[in-house]
């Protein structure tokens, strides 16, 4: 179904049911508007509240993401990115949804920051049922927060697969790429590491062949697995299903 169709999307619910947690929380909120009126606004959307009821709704909503009930008086700027992410973040459910789009959501806030937003949407998901479509180029907070994994390289999709199958059993170039590109801790295995980064960028370099065809475009998905997917030509596909279970078999 077309949701860009006004029809459609008022078919499905979908103004209500999908929302969105953006990458610059900043430019996200209206700068002129205080945060009640902020998390406020797709409630006024689709419900009827009194002031009160509307005012105990956001309030809920900040204590959920561990903001003070006094942020409602101020505006954006007052407040640390972490801050207005955790906004962002209370925003987004207010409506109820079934699906929120998180667009690199943590992408401008350091680390320990970065834990402390993941922590609150991991809760949110567990308690609302909300589902996430979380997009994001660090591999390591995408482990923490998905399940199932769409990889995409050049505008499509070059492989996809349950948690699992992504990190313990990647199979295409461009997922090994960025699976050799998460720091490791462990220094005592420096030198390892580095070959073993080394030797994936050489694959991909000496072997577009095999992952891109003649115009340098992904190869259409083939299935490999129950919980698999990879972009590859014909010819590769049983050579793909012999790597995965032989490394199947040797963990």
């Amino acid at each position: 179904m077309d949701i860009t169709k006004p029809a459609n999307r008022r078919h499905l619910n979908y103004n209500k049911d999908v929302q969105m947690i953006f990458q610059d929380s900043m430019s996200s909120l209206n700068p002129r508007k205080r945060i009640e009126d902020i998390i406020a606004e797709p409630i006024r959307n689709f419900e009827n509240l009194t002031t009160d009821q509307e005012r105990d709704r956001v309030q809920d909503l900040l204590d959920i993401v561990g903001m003070p009930s006094d942020a409602i008086y101020k505006y954006p700027h007052e407040f640390s990115g972490g801050q207005r992410q955790r906004i962002g973040v209370a925003r987004a459910v207010a409506t109820n949804p079934k699906l929120i789009v998180a667009d690199e959501p943590t992408s401008a806030l350091d680390l320990s920051v970065q834990a402390q937003v993941l922590n609150f949407m991991k809760h949110i998901q567990q308690e609302y049922n909300i589902a996430y479509l979380f997009i994001s180029h660090d591999l390591g907070v995408v482990k923490h927060m998905s399940e199932n994994l769409a990889i995409m390289h050049r505008g499509r999709l070059v492989e996809l697969g349950s948690r699992e199958e992504i990190y313990k059993h990647p199979i295409h170039i461009y997922t090994k790429r960025l699976l050799s590109a998460i720091p490791e801790v462990n220094v005592d295995h420096r030198a390892e590491h580095k070959a073993h980064r080394e030797a994936v960028e050489k694959e991909f370099e000496e072997n577009q062949s095999k992952w891109y065809d003649k115009d340098g475009r992904v190869f259409p998905l083939k299935q490999i697995a129950p919980k698999h997917w990879v972009a590859i030509p014909e010819s590769e596909v049983q050579e793909a299903k012999l790597e995965e279970r032989e490394e199947k078999e040797s963990d």
